[in-house]
């Protein structure tokens, strides 16, 4: 079969977690070959159009969607699975609805709220600078305590940093903060109560049997090793990219607990399993958990296509299940041409999908 991998497009000034775009590229594709396929890449352009001609011309059978942000921008991800819908191309990862309604945090929080998955409370700017509330503790007072601020928009940590947490007597230091860090937040930003506690991340693989359903991968706890008292226990941009930092040589996964944690690791497990059926998500997602201090689980963030590097926590998950790099790869591509509809059937007649799919 072949396979078309569109990725960002990587200036050639480009910071850690945009060339990782290239590295998640060369090693699907590694792994696509093992398989049997002929990969093709290509990248994803504002340009729709040209875009489009790209795609044509690569002839593909279906494509591997690695596209993580539009030319930098984080808010326009899912244009990447909207113009692949529109030209009826089978691709793996989720669709252009559940890629906006989880590429933006805003969003993504208030479906959980509403269908009763906790996430931390959260303070925001509205427009006109009115600020939606939601920190509070019932009688329309704000709670003072910690906060961590995020961009609304961009993922891989970026915009995450020692000062990112800060301390918050009334809402107006929110707001201020807020205000403060606009560009390191790409414009748009929000501060989400901090939880003190445990980090843990859940991968998700779609199952073999056709069910739409996920298997849940091993549980990933983040250890922050050596951290001193007052440094906030956070997986920062320079815990993930900046290999020179305190935060990478610190900050590990763990995936072996005791029994006491069984019962909370049942409970992440049975709440990243309702995120995938309520966000409508196919092939692979991560779902990334704080634990507070009475071994309450909360939901951070729905990630819809996360990082395939190979040291990445995706693979390194898939390598905890006992599972090979290029299988994992082999049922993404599976659920994609499953999920295809009258374009699997399209594919199917050209004597690909099929056998794709028994691999």
């Amino acid at each position: 079969m072949r396979v078309a991998v569109i990725h960002d497009h990587v200036p050639t000034d480009a910071a850690a977690d945009e060339r990782d775009a290239l590295v998640q590229a060369g090693a699907v594709s590694a792994a696509l070959r093992e398989l049997g396929h002929t990969p093709v890449q290509g990248e994803f352009a504002l340009d729709l159009e040209r875009t489009r001609r790209t795609i044509e011309g690569l002839r593909p059978d279906t494509v591997f969607n690695l596209v993580e942000s539009v030319e930098g921008r984080g808010r326009l991800v899912h244009l990447a699975p909207a113009l692949l819908e529109t030209m009826g191309v089978p691709f793996t990862g989720a669709g252009s609805a559940a890629t906006f309604t989880t590429a933006n945090k805003l969003v993504a929080k208030r479906i959980m709220a509403g269908a009763g998955i906790p996430t931390p409370e959260w303070v925001c700017e509205g427009s006109g600078g009115a600020a939606e509330r939601r920190s509070d503790d019932g009688a329309g007072r704000f709670v003072p305590g910690k906060f961590i601020l995020k961009s609304v928009w961009e993922h891989a940590s970026r915009g995450i940093g020692e000062d990112s947490v800060i301390d918050a007597a009334a809402i107006d230091d929110v707001h201020a903060a807020l205000a403060d860090q606009r560009e390191t937040l790409a414009g748009e930003g929000f501060a989400e109560r901090y939880i003190e506690g445990r980090e843990f991340n859940l991968a998700l693989l779609e199952r073999d049997d056709g069910s739409r359903g996920a298997e849940v991968l091993p549980p990933a706890e983040m250890v922050f090793e050596g951290f001193p008292p007052g440094r906030a226990r956070i997986v920062s941009y320079a815990a993930k990219w900046d290999e020179a930092s305190f935060e990478y040589r610190n900050t590990h996964r763990r995936y072996t607990f005791p029994a006491s944690d069984t019962a909370l690791i049942d409970r992440l497990r049975d709440t990243a399993l309702r995120c995938w059926w309520l966000f409508g998500l196919r092939g692979y997602a991560r779902v990334d958990f704080r634990v507070d201090e009475d071994g309450f689980a909360w939901v951070l963030e729905v990630n819809t296509n996360p990082c395939l590097s190979p040291d990445a926590g995706f693979a390194a998950a898939v390598e905890q299940a006992g599972m090979r790099y290029a299988e994992a790869v082999r049922r993404i591509v599976a659920a994609a041409v499953a999920g295809a509809g009258g374009a699997r059937a399209r594919v199917g007649a050209a004597g690909h999908a099929d056998r794709a799919v028994a691999r």
